[in-house]
């Protein structure tokens, strides 16, 4: 294989394309430190954005990083961290490090850093939705751009949430739940008791006419540890702010009709009979303080901002398909919060707190104050050489090819909601399980080598669905990101296919980067 990449190497690209070290697909953060790491390795680097904005989640509401255990997180993740405490003074409380920061700071900090790193940045460039990439052999030499252009790299990082560049090069993903046995995951497949964010009062599923709810799925819930091709939910990490100086009021949606938050309003009837009080807003929706006066709004309890169903076709939808999915979403959110202001059948004193908040004007100015990013929480996953599972997480902690630590949770949202044999509702999926601190193997950023070997995936990386609900946290990400820079610097300099890299110099390398393997 090695012969066969040098070969490659030495071939001129197409005479369209602009050629480079490295091209990295996503403008994600993964994306942004994988370039950073790259260009600071001495790498001729483009990063192609199919969007507008650069930062992903990071800078397209989630403020509120999760970071689990602060002292795993070292590198150029914890860089951008003291940047943004650095912006916010935060030193002079005894921590450089924000953890919190504003979507707009999040994103100038990012591209400062690939304006310091002199990466090209390039937006607008959304890959072909068939036939974007050119191969000889098991070696990417070019992809193509919705708009005619064409880019050739010795290296490429697909940095999506989705995954497109590496499906459409061949390599081998998945997407959904395993079962419980395909790798001896006790946490895997259908879950026999999901006992977070759930309807913790009884709620009827039907309406008068044994007619199911909004909201609700028809199907079956399957059986305990079986696989299944549904995806946990997606929602938007709004940012709000009860600043009357820059609050937005809450849209009204488009074709808003109350009656598919039916579910909602009986579930807060229901509350308050069993409380002997309204509920807040609190129990609907996490809000998180961020700087200045904002939040980072998370899903929280039975109904929330989490559009449980309805993100089970994107990871293998068409780009129209997907753009249809992002708008269902900001219809369902719009909607959630317009029914909890404005409702009759909601108690005043609700409606009161909620319309108290609203967007943040100073934020996604060029969104109506709308985050332009949706939380793509897990899509495709490649099957690479080597699968990330549980036991990575739990029991066999340590990895010989260590480019990084991981330690939140492994943290699934809801991934169904269905009507109960008794005929109450129960959502299904979520998965909350402590890990203990482990090692991030580099094997998992890399494909088979018969279908590629000059692509690393730092964001849809190999790993079932219960490690990947822990590994997927925006730091690391952002670590994964920086080995991936750094490794396809290594196979540039040494004409040598990513599989080859050498881990021990490697893991030298990135030790001197300051990272915490």
């Amino acid at each position: 294989m090695k012969k066969l990449l040098v070969v490659f190497l030495a071939v001129s690209a197409p005479l369209a394309a602009e050629t480079y070290d490295l091209a990295v697909y996503g403008a994600t953060a993964g994306g942004v430190m994988t370039a950073v790491a790259g260009a600071r390795s001495g790498l001729r680097v483009v990063l192609l954005e199919p969007g507008r904005h650069v930062g992903g989640m990071v800078s397209g509401g989630l403020g509120a990083s999760d970071f689990g255990r602060k002292e795993v997180i070292g590198g150029y993740a914890a860089e951008f961290f003291r940047r943004a405490g650095d912006y916010y003074h935060t030193g002079q409380y005894g921590s450089r490090e924000s953890w919190y920061f504003e979507p707009h700071v999040a994103e100038a900090i990012l591209i400062q850093m690939l304006d310091e790193a002199h990466v090209t940045l390039l937006r607008g460039k959304r890959m072909k939705e068939s036939g974007g990439v050119t191969k000889s052999g098991p070696t990417i030499q070019a992809i193509q751009m919705e708009d005619g252009s064409s880019y050739a790299a010795r290296v490429f990082a697909d940095c999506s949430y989705e995954g497109d560049l590496m499906a459409q090069a061949g390599v081998s993903y998945t997407w959904g739940r395993e079962s419980s046995q395909q790798y001896g995951e006790s946490l895997a497949g259908v879950r026999d008791h999901t006992p977070y964010h759930q309807f913790l009062v009884p709620v009827s599923a039907y309406d008068s006419n044994h007619k199911l709810l909004p909201e609700i799925y028809s199907g079956s819930k399957g059986e305990p540890g079986a696989a299944d091709r549904k995806v946990q939910a997606y929602n938007f990490r709004l940012c709000l702010t009860q600043r009357t100086d820059i609050l937005v009021p809450f849209p009204k949606p488009a074709g808003y009709d109350p009656a598919r938050y039916e579910l909602l309003a009986r579930l807060i009837a229901a509350l308050a009979a069993h409380g002997g009080r309204a509920p807040e807003m609190h129990q609907f929706m996490n809000n998180i303080a961020v700087p200045n006066g904002k939040t980072d709004v998370n899903n929280n309890g039975a109904f929330s901002t989490d559009y449980i169903g309805a993100s089970w076709e994107y990871p293998e939808a068409s780009y129209q398909r997907r753009s249809e999915i992002f708008q269902a979403h900001v219809n369902y959110t719009q909607g959630f919060f317009w029914f909890l202001g404005h409702d009759e059948r909601v108690p005043e004193s609700l409606r009161q707190e909620v319309n108290s908040w609203g967007l943040a004007g100073d934020e996604f100015t060029d969104s109506h104050h709308w985050p332009h990013q949706l939380y793509i929480r897990e899509a495709r996953r490649m099957t690479g050489a080597f699968v990330m599972t549980q036991k990575d997480l739990q029991t066999d902690l340590h990895k010989a090819d260590s480019i990084g630590k991981g330690s939140y949770n492994s943290d699934s949202h809801n991934v169904q909601r269905i009507a109960t044999p008794s005929g109450e509702v129960e959502n299904e999926g979520d998965m909350e399980v402590p890990v203990t601190p482990y090692e991030i193997p580099y094997r998992i950023l890399l494909p088979k080598r018969e279908q590629a070997v000059n692509l690393l995936t730092p964001v849809c990386f190999s790993a079932s669905h219960v490690a990947y609900s822990s590994v997927r946290m925006e730091p690391q990400y952002m670590i994964l990101g920086q080995a991936a820079g750094t490794a396809a610097a290594l196979a540039v300099k040494k004409n040598q296919a990513v599989q080859d890299v050498d881990t021990a110099e490697l893991q030298k390398i990135l030790r001197e980067q300051k990272a915490i393997l």
